[in-house]
């Protein structure tokens, strides 16, 4: 009986760790029809907007009634030469000459353009689209082959002039209800360490100590985790190593929650690296790839620590670049 139930557990551990991500020589065999995460189980086949779809009349309507104040927060940080930039991404504006026209007409007008050479979607604060992150798993044929949300492989996507599917123009704007989970506060401390792992239990007990519960957390909502990592944006070096971060175990719980969006004040949001070495972003698969639940990256919430707001009305609409992977952000939340 015991060696039964020891089989048993075996079996079952080895099934989850089949489920946390394929790695590239999985045996998920899959179809362009049928795979291991799609068709989307509520959006369906062809689906490309992910979870933005769960931006509804009645959820909009629902966050304006958070707004008492009018007070608008800015959650994002300012695009500039100098600010912190993952691996060998570039950020460089350019006036090309000042002024850049004219004189022009009687009255002598004038004007200043700007031209600018970046990875748009993928610097500053940022947001994750649905062809940002994939991952690459077998083929029925024993092939492999690289697959991102819905089941669109690099086959159906990649063009020179941008992705031919889940570019970030899908994306459907954010009007929703926002929490803030500032984990550091919990944790008593002005930023976490670097890769602090933070845990289900840890986000459960920065929400009681804000005075909300997980139950208060709808379908459709946005939740962002503060670490205070944004107190080192001036310092690049400390910023871009190893930054705290949500892992697996969070992500599955975001899932659970229907989210509509995660972010946080650091470049992945969740913990670099993963405590399994051999885990590349893992949460990014499971909450972008297999489930449409996209992320917003390098955000700030001083002013709404400040003030003590934990929930309020969440406003961001990507900007629809054409085959983009993501969107640069002005995130905003009102009170």
């Amino acid at each position: 009986m015991i060696g039964t139930r020891i089989r048993l557990r075996l079996m079952i551990i080895g099934l989850l760790m089949g489920l946390i991500i394929p790695s590239q020589k999985s045996t998920h065999a899959h179809s362009e029809k049928e795979g291991p995460w799609w068709p989307h189980a509520v959006w369906g086949a062809g689906d490309q907007a992910g979870a933005s779809n769960r931006m509804t009349p009645e959820k909009l309507l629902e966050a304006l009634k958070l707004v008492r104040t009018g007070k608008v927060y800015e959650l994002g940080q300012v695009y500039e030469r100098g600010m912190p930039l993952y691996g060998e991404r570039s950020y460089s504006m350019f006036i090309p000459s000042s002024p850049t026209g004219g004189p022009f007409g009687e009255n002598k007008m004038v004007y200043h353009d700007d031209f600018l050479c970046t990875e748009i979607g993928q610097v500053g604060t940022q947001f994750d689209g649905p062809g940002h992150i994939g991952v690459r798993i077998e083929k029925k044929d024993g092939s492999f082959e690289d697959v991102f949300y819905n089941g669109y492989s690099t086959e159906e996507m990649s063009g020179p002039y941008g992705l031919e599917k889940l570019g970030v123009e899908n994306i459907k704007p954010y009007l929703t209800r926002g929490i803030l989970v500032d984990v550091a506060a919990y944790k008593g401390v002005e930023s976490l360490s670097h890769s602090y792992e933070v845990s289900v239990s840890d986000v459960l007990g920065a929400l009681e100590k804000q005075d909300m519960d997980q139950s208060s957390i709808r379908p459709g909502d946005a939740i962002f985790f503060n670490y205070g990592w944004s107190n080192y944006w001036k310092d690049h070096e400390k910023y871009n190593t190893d930054p705290p971060g949500i892992g697996v175990e969070v992500g599955y719980w975001v899932i659970e929650r229907e989210a509509s969006l995660i972010g946080s004040d650091s470049w992945p949001t969740e913990v670099m690296p993963n405590p399994d070495p051999d885990l590349m972003i893992p949460v990014h698969i499971e909450l972008i790839t297999k489930n449409g639940i996209f992320n917003l990256e390098n955000m700030v919430f001083d002013e709404l620590i400040e003030d003590g707001v934990y929930e309020f009305m969440f406003v961001f609409t990507p900007i629809r670049f054409k085959g983009a992977t993501g969107s640069p952000a002005r995130p905003l939340g009102i009170r």
